[in-house]
């Protein structure tokens, strides 16, 4: 831990060291917080999570500072208690999320074994990156796993952008930056996102939502190496690695002359493709384990498991949503769920939770509704058809017939 009583020294300690996270005062003797804030975006790796405490505090305020990136924020008097528990947990955070990025994998699923492979060898030679899949499939994941492979236990930022999320008018100023007084609300110069990805990489989540003009700008930027800030005079060359991602046909787009042909070719240097959730059944239950140790983590309370009936669940499900919609159900469970072990109506809120029995229930009652549970979600899948449901479960369609019908479930031959 160490405490500054200046701005100044404060930006000169962030400066040479590796902060976990700061808790800094809005008024100190030479200056503000706010301003000593908008010194560390200019480091490499960008600001650490900055948790403000002000007396002064108003809803405005507060929201700019939100805006700007810090992470939170308490008004005095406080409870040093409640600050410490929030430092502690966005700096814990920041620590975990750097130790996972060096540490991740991507699935013990064939596909994604040899998707892997690939990023290992593509990590440290392609400077460009196409990668594309369904929403939720996990690209991003992918990305950061690319990043840590380059540049294995150092800080060079990893800066991701949604190009859909950036409102057209104001893409231009955020991918390159611009000198203060451009445009009206220009009160300060700001580094574009590839400037401050230098010497990491830039990560272009949905680059085909990017409008026609950007296009033509990204293109000249990845074939030139450099950037020139809005209003500026001058070029800045960048060292960095872009990668973008898209769920769209990059193909059908330019066909259709929504996407330039050759901006296409410059970023398909290297292609590599996330297969959605549903053809990498090996990796489900693996991510669902990670998610669980994840919640457990972040909420700092004793690992939940997966019931028997849950588990069968969860491999017989579809997931549309890729591995997001499997987070997003896994984190619903941990903070609903009322028990250590997560059941099927805690996974699957909008299905019937079944009755709660008075005493536990035999083995056979419990493999019993595991395995409806499992012929439920397969058959679902498959729109109940009794051909395809056999052959995925490995069983004889007279097989399957007869369990359904065991178990009361409607089956179309």
């Amino acid at each position: 831990m160490h405490w500054s009583r200046s701005v100044a020294d404060a930006a000169a300690w962030l400066g040479h060291q590796r902060v976990d996270a700061v808790v800094s005062d809005v008024r100190l003797p030479d200056g503000s917080g706010e301003s000593l804030f908008e010194q560390a975006q200019a480091l490499p790796a960008g600001p650490p999570p900055w948790l403000f405490i002000t007396a002064y505090a108003t809803v405005d305020r507060a929201v700019a500072m939100l805006r700007a990136g810090a992470r939170d924020y308490v008004t005095k008097p406080f409870d040093i208690h409640r600050v410490s528990r929030k430092s502690a947990f966005h700096g814990g955070a920041a620590a975990r999320a750097r130790a996972g990025a060096r540490r991740r994998r991507v699935g013990p699923s064939a596909p994604m074994r040899l998707l892997a492979g690939q990023a290992c060898r593509v990590a440290e030679r392609a400077r460009t990156v196409l990668i594309t899949g369904e929403s939720g499939s996990g690209k991003e994941v992918l990305a950061r796993h690319l990043h840590a492979l380059a540049h294995p236990g150092s800080d060079a930022p990893f800066v991701a952008v949604n190009c859909g999320a950036i409102p057209d008018g104001l893409v231009e100023a955020a991918l390159f930056g611009h000198e203060r007084g451009t445009f009206t609300g220009a009160d300060r110069q700001r580094r574009g996102y590839f400037e401050q990805a230098h010497g990491g990489t830039l990560f272009l989540d949905e680059v085909a939502e990017l409008p026609a003009a950007m296009q033509v700008r990204l293109l000249r930027v990845l074939q030139d190496r450099r950037v020139q800030r809005l209003g500026a005079e001058s070029f800045i060359e960048i060292d960095l690695r872009v990668i973008c991602a898209t769920h769209r046909d990059l193909r059908q787009r330019v066909e259709h002359s929504l996407f330039r042909e050759d901006l296409y070719y410059r970023i398909h240097v290297v292609h590599l493709r996330v297969p959605p959730l549903r053809d990498r059944p090996d990796d489900v239950l693996w991510l669902a384990q990670v998610f669980l140790t994840e919640q457990s983590t972040l909420q700092a309370e004793p690992e939940r498991r997966l019931s028997a009936a849950a588990r069968a669940a969860v491999l017989g499900h579809a997931w549309p949503g890729n591995v997001r919609e499997l987070h997003n159900r896994i984190e619903r469970a941990c903070v609903m769920g009322p028990g250590a072990e997560i059941s099927v109506a805690d996974l699957f809120d909008e299905r019937e939770p079944a009755a709660a029995a008075a005493v536990l229930p035999t083995l056979e009652s419990f493999v019993a509704d595991a395995e409806k549970e499992y012929l439920t979600a397969i058959l679902s899948r498959f729109e109940g058809k009794v051909g395809q449901t056999a052959e995925a479960l490995g069983i004889s369609r007279k097989t399957l017939r007869e369990k359904s019908r065991r178990h009361g479930l409607r089956t179309k031959d």
